[in-house]
């Protein structure tokens, strides 16, 4: 069984619930503390042995690309002596892993952003983590999907957490063979259902790890509302034929596409930094 050592950030979205801030700047750049939210994922996935990252963008994005590459002009004013920690910073974000661009040429829908993966990925089995989520967590989100891979010899792993039951037409959320336990196998997954008819109160947040089977799924999607190819479309056919489970994944998760979850993971981390927050 192949490990998984590569992930997907899909990053070409417009960010419109974080409006006007994402007008022109990309979602994925702004600040927490002192580090764009990417960044937490690409260092996430590192922790969990991952050395291959794929970031998915679209046109006016050259900053995301700029922020993990070398910066010569930088580097030589961080040189000087009393900078060492600054240039070590630096130099660190460009040594992360093995970071890749895909261009999403038309934003027709995370399950078309990773379907731009397929050249990079291949028949290789891999993560998918989203910037909307940030996971504190004492090990790796993506990290613990992989873990249940392996221990279960294969399969797509999809992370959940319990919601309320009148929060489940916000989520995908999913059904399984038994709900009691922290990892199951799942049996279907609808996107936003209605309180009364939810399967669970298990909701998908933004971290999967699939198999490379997934792609092929996809391609045969249905274009839906938005002319968007769904993510959760791709899933809900593979089940039949891909073994896929539903993981509670341990840690503390934070909705960064929302003005609300981003400044509450902006305290968080910043108090864990040592930070004072009045």
């Amino acid at each position: 069984m192949k490990k998984v050592t590569k992930a997907v950030i899909p990053a070409a979205g417009l960010g419109t619930r974080v409006l006007p801030a994402t007008k022109a700047m990309p979602k994925g750049m702004l600040p927490l503390v002192d580090k764009p939210a990417i960044q937490y994922l690409v260092e996430e996935a590192v922790r969990s042995g991952i050395t291959d990252i794929l970031i998915i963008v679209s046109r006016n994005q050259d900053i995301i690309q700029d922020h993990f590459d070398r910066s010569p002009e930088l580097e030589a004013k961080l040189a000087a002596p009393g900078k060492e920690k600054m240039l070590e910073e630096c130099l660190g974000i460009s040594n992360l892993a093995n970071i890749f661009f895909v261009r999403q040429q038309q934003t027709l829908g995370l399950g078309h952003a990773v379907l731009c993966a397929k050249p990079v990925v291949g028949d290789e089995p891999f993560g998918v983590m989203l910037a909307d989520d940030l996971v504190d967590a004492p090990s790796s989100c993506i990290g613990q999907l992989t873990a249940v891979r392996e221990a279960r010899g294969g399969g797509s792993v999809i992370a959940v957490q319990d919601v309320a039951p009148e929060a489940t037409n916000k989520y995908g959320i999913v059904s399984v063979d038994d709900t009691s336990l922290q990892t199951s196998q799942m049996r279907g997954i609808v996107e936003k259902p209605d309180p009364k008819v939810a399967p669970s109160r298990m909701a998908v947040i933004g971290r999967y790890v699939f198999e490379p089977e997934v792609f092929d799924y996809l391609e045969k999607v249905t274009v839906g509302v938005g002319g968007e190819i769904q993510l959760t479309d791709g899933i809900a056919s593979s089940l039949d034929t891909v073994p896929t489970y539903a993981h509670r994944f341990e840690g503390t998760r934070f909705d960064c596409g929302s003005k609300q979850g981003f400044l509450d993971a902006t305290i968080h981390f910043a108090r864990k930094r040592g930070f004072k927050i009045n």
